[in-house]
């Protein structure tokens, strides 16, 4: 009888293993919930107030909560042309040049480090792994550098000092491991060099983790602001995260807006929130399309390492 009871004991599988209780997925549900809640209100005030018109901004003392009709004022002054359009034309072009750039050089360095024995491997590899314990130079000997390369107020500026992550070139090596050797040989016996490997034979098995490691980089380059405020002189040439800094908390309005502003046909609290969604909008589409690869890209590429 006692052995009995010890030998269910032993069977007897973790907490977390255990089917949840009613009360416990009531209790989740109501948590998750209210997370949700607390996550999207503030969006839903953003996109209200920005498709509010002056009138309605004003009655409600500021941000809007329920609306009152839909004005795409704010959008459509923002979007026709001046200061916003010509940085969001800036982010989109750094964001896509840049994720391209840091995608081919690290899928490269992930191939190179993923075959044992190539070159250098071991130290390379040390060297990558140090600067993840160490850090980066700091802000100061970056700023010379960039400043000693000429890349002082231009686009490149913006790309090249965060051009390459090690912790996604390692999670992109830990992938490219996990593909079958046995794959790799029979590609490398029909007379297959390293690049036709990697195009043909590694890069389509590897579409999920690529596709993650593209939206870190994308989400990266499209939220830096802090390069376009240490590099960029030119106000031309600030991306959208800057120009919407200078909207809110200098309350500087784009090129030719003032005047539309001062007659009282767009709330200047519209056109801030309208250009916080703005800058939202791009990775809010994109996320959805890469959600269902997170799992995969993510779990798969941190078996090895």
């Amino acid at each position: 009888m006692v052995e009995d009871k010890e030998e269910k004991g032993k069977r007897r599988r973790p907490a977390w293993e255990e089917q949840p209780t009613r009360v416990g997925l009531t209790a989740k549900g109501a948590i998750l919930g209210i997370a949700l809640l607390a996550i999207l209100f503030p969006i839903w005030i953003v996109l209200i107030t920005s498709l509010s018109d002056a009138e309605t901004v004003n009655r409600a003392g500021g941000l809007v909560v329920w609306p009152d009709g839909i004005s795409f004022d704010a959008y459509r002054e923002l979007l026709s042309g001046g200061e916003v359009s010509r940085a969001m034309m800036v982010s989109i072009g750094v964001t896509v040049i840049g994720t391209t750039f840091s995608m081919v050089v690290s899928v490269l360095a992930a191939y190179g480090l993923s075959r044992i024995g190539s070159l250098w491997h071991r130290g390379l590899l040390f060297t990558l792994l140090a600067t993840m314990f160490f850090g980066g130079a700091g802000i100061i000997p970056t700023y010379l550098l960039v400043q000693s390369l000429g890349l002082m107020n231009t686009y490149a500026a913006l790309i090249l000092p965060m051009a390459v992550n090690v912790f996604n070139i390692l999670v992109l090596r830990a992938f490219f491991m996990n593909v079958g050797q046995e794959i790799i040989d029979s590609a490398r016996i029909d007379g297959a060099g390293e690049f036709r490997i990697l195009w043909q034979m590694v890069l389509p098995l590897s579409r999920a983790v690529l596709a993650v490691i593209s939206l870190f980089y994308a989400v990266a380059y499209w939220g830096n602001w802090f390069a376009g405020f240490i590099y960029i002189n030119d106000q031309e040439k600030l991306p959208l995260q800057n120009v919407l800094q200078q909207i809110v908390l200098a309350n500087e309005r784009p090129a030719g807006m003032a005047q539309i502003i001062g007659t009282g046909q767009i709330s200047s609290i519209s056109v801030q929130t309208a250009v916080m969604i703005l800058a939202l909008l791009p990775v809010a589409i994109l996320s959805p399309f890469v959600q269902r690869h997170f799992k995969k890209g993510m779990l798969i590429g941190a078996v090895k390492g």
